[in-house]
């Protein structure tokens, strides 16, 4: 038998395919895991007792869990739900929208899976891209292209600073200068904050971007799953969220306590929830029910985002601050910068002194249970290797696990690099 060309590119090795197996496979008998490489946000046991209150509500209240098992939703998603959060959106921010703009999905990693190959691969003839225009940019894009070769990047600008920090930089008129050149783009995409980094694209890079989405008649697509208004793990003051019919925003329930459940929500132009929902009926038949259901209450009644904003945004910010003075104090003396945590989960460490590749460094990492995700896999849509200093020369660690497993890894990170450094 043989696999279809699309079935060996969805079903081949991939940077995603690694980090989901890592955080399950078991290490050797004998060896302590340090769990740094995944993207699973903590337990935060006021979140998670606002849902077991949820459940049991609707286990109290007649047959509500029973009809909530027994029937599907619409493929756009569950109704009440689409119409309570365009209210809460246009009263929160003046969106003009209405539960036509929403579509759900069964996780935003399907969402994006679905508005990629919405807005790329063959149309009428030629092929159409998506670009991506800060690039490093999360693992779990680099292979949703269902077309070869239909993701494209501009790598980002980086500003170094004397407290051993960075940013990544938009290339605004590398971006622009992409654009004018190349009218086969169908879309460009961003994550803000941006998985692997932790950088929060500024509110005046947002609307570069979206001024350029307009210039060129394509929309922004925005992966907002660690952002504002929920989980709002982002911790500057210049990440207020943006929409308008440029834009594609999607967003989450995993980081704001339900990963497994899966709920990803759309908000586009009305056609292309429509076109999302579509798809979903094809692939899914509809979306879960769970999330939507736990999450209605809650958000209508602001709980959701007062959870976010008091609870949530905190817990992380102390986690990320504790990672920063962990780094500082293990990797003093070696040739390190670290990405300013300005939002996620995750701290982004530049290795430029590292004698081999993140790719072999962080095999030597796991050999002593230390699960990091090496730099390579978020750089793509250019050549390999990319061109960009980081290349192969950075880290992605989640900071959100156990305090105690996460110092003894970023300890021994710095130990090796001591050991593989020029």
């Amino acid at each position: 038998m043989e696999f279809s060309d699309f079935g060996t590119k969805l079903s081949s090795h991939s940077g995603i395919l690694q980090l989901m197996d890592d955080i399950a496979r078991p290490l050797p008998d004998g060896v302590r895991c340090r769990p740094l490489g995944g993207g699973n946000p903590a337990r935060v046991a006021q979140v998670e007792q606002a849902y077991r209150r949820q459940m049991e509500k609707l286990l109290s209240s007649g047959e509500d869990f029973e009809n909530l098992l027994a029937h599907y939703d619409s493929p756009q998603g569950r109704v009440s739900f689409l119409e309570m959060a365009a209210g809460f959106f246009r009263r929160t921010f003046g969106w003009n929208l209405t539960s036509a703009n929403i579509a759900l999905t069964n996780g935003s990693q399907s969402a994006m899976f679905y508005l990629f190959n919405l807005f790329s691969g063959t149309a009428r003839g030629r092929k159409k891209t998506i670009l991506f225009p800060l690039m490093p940019e999360y693992i779990g894009y680099a292979d949703q292209g269902i077309e070869e070769g239909t993701f494209v990047s501009v790598p980002a600008r980086c500003e170094y600073y004397g407290d051993r920090t960075f940013k990544y930089q938009l290339d605004a008129d590398a971006v622009s200068a992409y654009l004018d050149g190349h009218d086969e783009v169908g879309a460009m995409a961003v994550s803000r904050p941006t998985n692997p980094s932790g950088n929060v694209l500024t509110d005046s890079e947002i609307r570069t971007l979206a001024e350029l989405a307009h210039r060129h008649s394509i929309p922004l697509i925005v992966d907002n799953a660690y952002g504002l208004p929920f989980p709002d793990i982002v911790f500057t003051d210049d990440a207020q969220p943006v929409w308008n019919e440029d834009i594609i925003l999607s967003m989450s329930l995993s980081k704001i306590g339900l990963p497994s459940i899966r709920t990803g929500i759309v908000i586009a132009r009305a056609d292309i929830a429509r076109a999302v929902g579509n798809i979903n009926a094809i692939a899914a038949l509809a979306t879960g029910s769970f999330g939507p259901a736990l999450a209605h209450e809650m958000l209508e009644s602001g709980e959701l985002t007062d959870l976010a904003r008091n609870v949530v945004r905190p817990f992380y910010k102390e986690k990320a601050a504790r990672a920063e003075a962990l780094i500082r104090k293990y990797f003093e003396g070696t040739d390190y910068y670290l990405h300013r945590i300005e939002g996620s989960i995750f701290c982004w460490i530049y290795l430029p002194s590292l004698r081999i590749p993140t790719l072999e460094f962080y095999s030597l990492l796991m050999e002593e249970g230390v699960v990091t995700v090496p730099g390579e896999y978020f750089f793509f849509g250019g050549a390999v290797p990319y061109p960009h200093e980081h290349y192969d020369k950075c880290l992605r660690l989640n900071y959100s696990g156990d305090g105690a497993l996460v110092e003894e890894g970023i300890e021994i990170i710095a130990r090796k690099y001591r050991q593989w450094s020029k």
